[in-house]
C-alpha cells in the first residue's frame, strides 16, 4: 500500500515523500493519525500543490531568518548579573536571560531553543552564542556580562 506522509515519520520517511507501507499500519494508523494519505492519483495532484506551497512559504521565512541573522550579527547584548570580587557571577547566564534581552531592547523574537549558548557562562566577560533560526541560517550572538 503506497501512502503520502504528511509530516515527518521516524524509520519510515520524509513529509512529503511517497512510501509503501502494509495496508493494516496505513489504514489503521498513519491515516487515522494524520500522519499520510492514500497515495492515489488525486492525492498525487495534491501532493505537488502542497510542495509548491511549502516551497514558497520555505522561500519567505528564509528571507525572514536572513534578515534576522544580519540584525543579530551586529549587535552586541549587555547582560547583568550579580557577581562577586573575583568576576566570578552568581549563577549562570542561560538562554532565556538572551532571549529576553533581545526581545526587550531589540524587538528581535527568537526561540529560546534555537540559541545555543557557549560551555557555561559564570564570568563577567564577552561571549559568543549561536542562533540556529534555520537549517541554512546560523547567527552569531555577541553579549557581554558585566556586574549590576
Amino acid at each position: 500500500m503506497d501512502v503520502i506522509l504528511l509530516k515527518d515519520v521516524d524509520k519510515l520517511g520524509f513529509k512529503h515523500e511517497v512510501v509503501n507501507v502494509k495496508p493494516g499500519y496505513g489504514r489503521n494508523y498513519l491515516i487515522p493519525q494524520g500522519l499520510a494519505l492514500m497515495a492515489n492519483r488525486s492525492n498525487m495532484a495534491r501532493l505537488e500543490e502542497l510542495r509548491r506551497q511549502e516551497e514558497r512559504k520555505e522561500n519567505e521565512l528564509l528571507d525572514h531568518y536572513k534578515e534576522i541573522a544580519e540584525k543579530l550579527n551586529d549587535i552586541t547584548l549587555k547582560i547583568g548579573a550579580k557577581a562577586g570580587t573575583s568576576g566570578k557571577i552568581f549563577g549562570s547566564v542561560t538562554d532565556i536571560q538572551i532571549m529576553q534581552d533581545l526581545q526587550e531592547t531589540h524587538g528581535i523574537e527568537i526561540e529560546r531553543r534555537k540559541i545555543e549558548m557557549p560551555d557555561e557562562v559564570k564570568h563577567l566577560g564577552e561571549y559568543v552564542a549561536k542562533a540556529k533560526l534555520h537549517k541554512e541560517v546560523e547567527a552569531d550572538i555577541k553579549f557581554e556580562v558585566v556586574a549590576e
